[in-house]
């Protein structure tokens, strides 16, 4: 983000695609979600929709909301969708608990949500 952004670093696109990536490998979703916008930029849509597969079937919500639109367009098959939706549903469902909806309602009756 940094390198990307130029904060506090000389901007530096190679630089942030590389640190994205190592991110990524380690289960970052929202670094793999940005690898794919790199991606999509040099045309390989077939690299981005894997990226988005595997970002959503971590439980990333922009990467589904993406597949989703593909489906729609045509690019990726109803099995591919089906799957990865089953996939992402499972890991937002492993991912509840009364203290995370706690947090939640806290954060929203602040404005941080």
């Amino acid at each position: 983000f940094f390198y990307e952004k130029g904060l506090g670093v000389e901007e530096d696109e190679k630089k942030a695609l590389y640190h994205y990536e190592e991110a990524a490998i380690g289960g970052h979703c929202d670094a793999r979600y940005a690898v794919v916008f790199h991606e999509m930029q040099n045309n390989r849509s077939e690299r981005a929709i894997k990226h988005l597969i595997i970002a959503a079937n971590l439980g990333h919500d922009h990467s589904i909301k993406v597949l989703k639109m593909f489906y729609s367009g045509g690019r990726i098959s109803k099995d591919q969708f089906a799957s990865t939706l089953r996939a992402y549903q499972a890991a937002v469902d492993a991912t509840k608990s009364p203290q995370r909806e706690v947090a939640a309602k806290i954060m929203a009756a602040e404005g941080n949500s």
